[in-house]
């Protein structure tokens, strides 16, 4: 059965919707348990989330997965008081073209907000102490009403979106035989395998769409290692600045070594690659993909180094 949730971004909105996540610490600063940590291992794929910012709902998403133990994602300036450990559960965020106030419609709201963990006070202010917390069916229905026509088109959206890929592969037996961590840091190092996880969040706070075909819809790209994850370290593994968004079919052709790119974003072309496929792909040879930045030059230099077939 599909659930409800609420969450407070006012500090995490632009990394957490654009990365396409939920991130929590683990516990309090002071090691204790919090109730709206904690409901990140209840999320189910398939659950809707409100997102609160700024007094306002300004994005809906669906839930990809249930939550992994991970690293604290990259958030910039914010969260230095958090735990480097905690929750991260995939969320599929749309943003609202008319974002809403609930507290304008508080008197609509209020009959139906929880005694216990509710993510507003009963004159309609947001609790900063909330992070995660349910949303009982009536609630989300008001809250489904509140938003409009608009919300008809972001469920059908939503509803098209991929799961968290469930099959294995060969090269993660290598991890799941490892003494030497422990099964949290397997799963963490697994995922980024499969593109997901924190790498997958760290790389979309750094990428934002496919930079040959400039398709920015996260259902049409794959998130791939540019240093190829067998010969990653395990912190390159996560790395987000070790990735690219890209299209199927320009993935395929990065990852078997038949393009690269310089650190300037001009496309490098193997001789040994047909250009009767780069034509019919539409895929311009002398196409500029825009610079990029001094860590994923690193691992670019890797690329063209031992991936890119000469």
């Amino acid at each position: 059965m599909m659930n409800y949730w609420w969450v407070n971004q006012n500090q995490t909105y632009k990394s957490e919707v654009a990365g396409g996540f939920l991130w929590s610490p683990k516990t309090k600063s002071n090691g204790h348990r919090n109730q709206f940590y904690d409901y990140m291992m209840d999320v189910q794929a398939g659950d809707i989330v409100f997102s609160f910012c700024d007094t306002k709902i300004k994005a809906i998403g669906s839930a990809l997965g249930t939550a992994v133990s991970t690293p604290k994602p990259d958030f910039g300036e914010v969260g230095g008081q958090w735990a480097n450990e905690g929750w991260l559960v995939p969320v599929e965020f749309i943003e609202l073209a008319n974002p809403f106030r609930p507290k304008d419609y508080i008197k609509k709201i209020k009959h139906h907000l929880p005694e216990k963990y509710s993510p507003l006070t009963t004159v309609g202010n947001g609790l900063q102490s909330v992070y995660l917390t349910v949303v009982a069916n009536d609630l989300a229905a008001v809250l489904l009403e509140l938003a409009g026509p608009q919300i008809q088109e972001i469920f059908r959206k939503l509803e098209v979106l991929p799961r968290e890929p469930i099959e294995s592969f060969d090269d993660e037996r290598e991890v799941t035989g490892r003494t030497d961590i422990g099964p949290t840091t397997k799963a963490q190092l697994i995922q980024s395998r499969r593109g997901q996880g924190i790498f997958k969040a760290n790389l979309r706070l750094i990428e934002a769409r496919c930079r040959i075909t400039d398709i920015a819809n996260i259902r049409h790209l794959i998130a791939s290692h540019i240093k190829p994850w067998r010969d990653c370290d395990d912190r390159e593994k996560l790395d987000g600045n070790n990735g690219l968004l890209l299209a199927p079919h320009i993935d395929h052709l990065f990852d078997k070594g038949y393009i690269s790119f310089e650190d300037t974003g001009k496309i490098l072309v193997s001789p040994s690659l047909d250009k009767m496929t780069l034509l019919k792909w539409g895929v311009g040879t002398t196409v500029t993909v825009g610079e990029f930045n001094e860590k994923q030059t690193k691992y670019l230099e890797y690329h063209r180094n031992y991936v890119l077939r000469y």
